[in-house]
């Protein structure tokens, strides 16, 4: 039986190009922009079209989540696997999004986008970050911690929080994995209900043009072009340092993998445009998901590595808070010495783990960071606000392919990695149908290597 995948982004051969979801999206957010700009009201009403989408993803993000590592978990060899698996992505997290703070500093520092401005903090207005700031203070460490532990088992799939989801899932795959012949069936039933999921998302899938165009026009009408104008020099800094990230951090790190990051990119572009249209990477989790796994990585790989790296591998949120923390700082005429700089990287560092992949969670993370930090003024927030929403499209693009390069590197690392179905993939060939129940290899190298 044909993977739900292969329906729902790659086209038969033949197909006429508009009938792609590539192409379709790609409308869609031109149509979104043009009516942002002439019918600036009407697009801003247009909000519930891209909300109503984004919510009918993150409906079902929980179940295919918790399917995919029940399966995968459960059908381990060794149960020991998990924690292997989850020490390699944890630290490749901390390494690459740590690099991401600093690459953000350092460009804030040479290029000093807020250089000039002058403005006196006392003139700004706080209250219009007053929700941020309570929601960063509400944000501790403990509080964070527990709250990855849901009430019931059943309310993790029905509270909307991955981690909770992340941690019943496990604890349930691996009481699959230990519990001998008695766990067959319902090992068997989970794998068949994951197909109706996944046909479920191909279906859901089927609206994000309708999305992407209601959240463009929203963006847009709102908003407006002149918010851009304003305080362009930022907004250029931060997309051209994601860029560079990408291609240069990132790039260096499929390649030494084995696999080139502008293939994958292209391989994922129903996904990226479906970010960029809602500014949500959440929307394409689902979708990432089923393309990862077609493209080789291992079920419990992509089970473990994409739903926690959507809460401890965000690139694009970590340049983006050195980056605006220093404009906020460079704005307002703070001269913060080498010492300061390292505090708030140190301060980012643990602020950053645990922001959600939504739209405004960034603005809210750095909310947090500014908070623990005195020398920067919060209330200097105000001067980012209006942009930080044509912001929020590159930090979710960023965080969606720091993602994606992050589980097939650690599947490389478990030896959990179809390689030929990788360059198949990237290469555009139509995707294979996918085996049921593939268990992953030990971790012994294999006679190749």
């Amino acid at each position: 039986m044909d993977h739900p995948a292969a329906e729902m982004t790659s086209p038969a051969a033949g197909t006429r190009w508009y009938r792609g979801l590539y192409a379709q999206v790609l409308v869609a957010i031109a149509a979104g922009i043009a009516i942002g700009l002439v019918w600036p009201e009407f697009g801003a009403r247009l909000q519930p079209l891209g909300e109503g989408f984004v919510k009918l993803v993150k409906m079902i993000i929980a179940p295919v989540i918790f399917l995919t590592i029940v399966t995968g978990i459960g059908g381990l060899q060794h149960a020991s696997q998990i924690g292997r698996v989850a020490g390699r992505a944890f630290g490749y997290f901390l390494a690459v999004s740590s690099l991401a703070l600093v690459v953000g500093l350092i460009v804030a520092n040479l290029v000093q986008p807020g250089a000039g401005m002058n403005i006196d903090p006392a003139s700004l207005d706080a209250g219009a970050v007053k929700d941020f700031t309570a929601k960063a203070h509400e944000a501790t460490i403990p509080g964070f911690l527990l709250a990855i532990i849901p009430t019931t088992a059943l309310s993790a799939l029905t509270d909307g929080s991955i981690l909770q989801v992340l941690l019943v899932a496990i604890l349930f795959g691996l009481a699959l994995a230990t519990s001998g012949p008695d766990a067959a069936p319902i090992l068997a039933g989970a794998e068949r209900l994951s197909r109706v999921v996944f046909r479920l998302v191909a279906i859901l899938m089927r609206a994000a043009p309708l999305g992407a165009f209601g959240a463009m026009a929203f963006t847009v009408g709102k908003y407006g072009p002149q918010a851009l104008l304003n305080l362009g020099q930022l907004v250029a800094t931060f997309y051209l340092t994601s860029a560079l990230f990408v291609v240069v951090v990132l790039g260096t790190i499929a390649r030494l993998a084995g696999f080139s990051v502008f293939a994958l990119i292209r391989y994922l572009k129903e996904e990226l445009l479906l970010v960029l249209g809602t500014s949500s990477s959440e929307a394409a989790l689902p979708a990432l998901m089923q393309k990862l796994e077609q493209a080789g990585c291992a079920k419990p790989v992509v089970g473990m590595v994409i739903p926690t790296g959507y809460s401890f591998n965000l690139d694009g949120t970590n340049i983006y808070m050195t980056l605006a923390a220093l404009f906020i700082a460079q704005a307002t005429g703070v001269d913060l010495s080498l010492g300061d700089q390292i505090a708030l990287l140190l301060v980012a560092m643990i602020s950053s783990k645990g922001a959600a992949g939504v739209t405004g969670a960034g603005f809210i993370t750095l909310a947090a960071t500014l908070s623990i930090t005195p020398a920067v003024p919060v209330a200097g927030m105000a001067l980012i606000l209006g942009v930080d929403r044509f912001m929020s499209e590159c930090r979710a693009l960023t965080n969606c392919i720091g993602n994606a390069v992050a589980a097939i590197v650690v599947a490389g690392w478990e030896q959990a990695l179809d390689r030929s179905r990788l360059a198949a993939a990237l290469a555009g060939a139509p995707p294979e149908p996918l085996e049921p129940l593939e268990p992953m290899p030990t971790g012994a190298p294999s006679p190749a290597e």
